[in-house]
């Protein structure tokens, strides 16, 4: 049920209270004096404390500010022999959970004991889910050992300590929001919002009021006040995405909010106040749209305060391996299938692919050969049949075209050995051929 801590100089009391409330089926610890209180907290984890205020060696209200500050999750009951209001209301600016006058409010110690118990359960969830949300947005969690995504995560480490404005640049699918999401999880303002929107989903004036919200009345069917993400946000993270996007009338409000920390709502007439950090990305060429006079000058020296560069997979091709592996795993615990490799023609596959969709088009194709596979290693056969010809990349003094006989006589052998899991008796049998044959073809082909 929860461990509770009673502190109480005077040993009948304390043995009292700590005996009522064990018969409740709390497990009870119990301290004489704040220095026995330290040591236990250290050695056991409390989640309501009852504590006098008149102790031998500590005042209880202090004493309940230096507890509040170690053991935030902790919620503090504070007894009193005389009731003092100052004192009451020092306790509760100090944390504590109330504050009650010995012996006159025996009756009311277990039902507060419970209140207290299910506040401090829901803070230690709160602070589990938290833990959650930083571990899953980790930049230990961003996958690739390959030089551009070490100097991308080292870039996005030092950042996040900031409030900085951030502009990701990159292809289409390379991870900005992971980047974006990670930032903002790593920085102070994780236990607040963090709040993406894609510029290119919506028409200018629609944009206008999801990012700055709108007064009733402003146009045609706003009935009531509304929110926008930028206030949505306040003390913590909006993040931009396809920021090249944006209708450049509403660049001007977006630059006027990097400035002054204002904006003023669609319909209303009056500036609103946020503080809110900016991360903005796009897969488009800033300086080309200045001249082409589709985004303005100005607005990108503000955003481009501190940029990272999130490089393509054909840059990177020794992450594609790694991050196959990561997703086919992640997606077999979602099937419930068994996942235990890779066919050597599954991979080679995978890394003459161009990519142009980059991580998400490798997601997409891992999520679909785990559908279609019925073993537990990953076959070319489970490809799209565009990659398929591609495991059968062009090798020195062995060139082969994805069209010639030899390159469908070798995609079919290598097929059939996938499915026979390289026995080859079997394979020859079902190819009709020899054994002979088929361990000749296999030493032409390299297979």
């Amino acid at each position: 049920m929860g461990t509770i801590l009673v502190i109480d100089d005077e040993e009948k009391i304390r043995t009292l209270l700590a005996r009522i409330i064990g018969l409740e089926g709390y497990e009870v610890l119990q301290a004489q004096d704040a220095k026995t209180a330290w040591k236990k907290l250290e050695h056991d984890p409390v989640d309501v404390i009852v504590c006098d205020v008149k102790l031998p060696d500590a005042n209880g209200v202090e004493l309940c500010r230096q507890i509040k500050q170690e053991y935030p999750h902790c919620e503090l009951i504070m007894l009193t022999a005389h009731g003092n209001i100052s004192d009451g209301v020092q306790a509760i600016k100090n944390g504590a959970f109330d504050y009650i006058t010995k012996g006159d409010d025996n009756d009311k110690v277990l039902p507060l004991i419970g209140r207290a118990m299910e506040k401090a359960g829901l803070q230690k969830r709160v602070h589990e889910l938290e833990a959650k949300l930083g571990k899953k947005y980790s930049f230990n969690n961003i996958i690739g050992t390959s030089a551009p995504v070490k100097e991308a995560i080292s870039l996005a480490l030092k950042v996040s300590a900031t409030d900085a404005t951030v502009l990701l640049l990159g292809d289409t699918g390379t991870g900005k929001e992971v980047f974006a999401q990670a930032i903002h999880y790593n920085s102070k303002r994780k236990n607040n919002n963090f709040l993406a929107i894609n510029c290119s989903a919506f028409g200018r004036e629609l944009l206008e009021s999801e990012i700055f919200g709108h007064k009733a009345g402003a146009f045609t069917g706003a009935n009531k006040d509304k929110r926008g993400l930028i206030e949505e946000a306040d003390k913590g993270t909006l993040f931009l995405d396809e920021i090249g996007e944006m209708h450049i009338d509403l660049q001007s409000k977006l630059l006027r909010v990097l400035e002054t920390s204002e904006f003023i709502k669609v319909g209303d007439v009056k500036s609103t106040k946020v503080n809110v950090r900016i991360i903005a990305a796009t897969n488009r060429n800033l300086q080309d749209e200045i001249a082409n006079g589709k985004f303005r000058e100005d607005l990108f020296y503000r955003l481009n305060v501190f940029m990272i560069q999130l490089r393509s997979l054909k840059e990177r091709k020794e992450d594609i391996v790694p991050l196959a592996k990561y997703y086919a795993q992640q997606f077999a615990a979602k099937t419930g299938k068994k996942i235990t490799g890779m066919a050597e023609g599954f991979t080679k596959a995978l890394l003459n692919h161009p990519w142009k969709g980059n991580i998400r088009e490798l997601k997409n194709v891992l999520e679909r050969a785990l559908i279609l596979e019925d073993s537990e290693i990953l076959t070319v056969e489970s490809l799209p049949f565009e990659m398929q010809n591609q495991s059968l990349a062009p090798t020195q003094g062995n060139a082969l075209s994805a069209f010639s006989l030899a390159s469908v006589e070798k995609l079919h052998i290598q097929r059939v050995l996938n499915h026979t899991k390289g026995n080859k008796t079997e394979a020859a049998r079902l190819l009709d051929i020899g054994l002979t044959t088929l361990y000749r073809k296999i030493e032409e082909y390299k297979l």
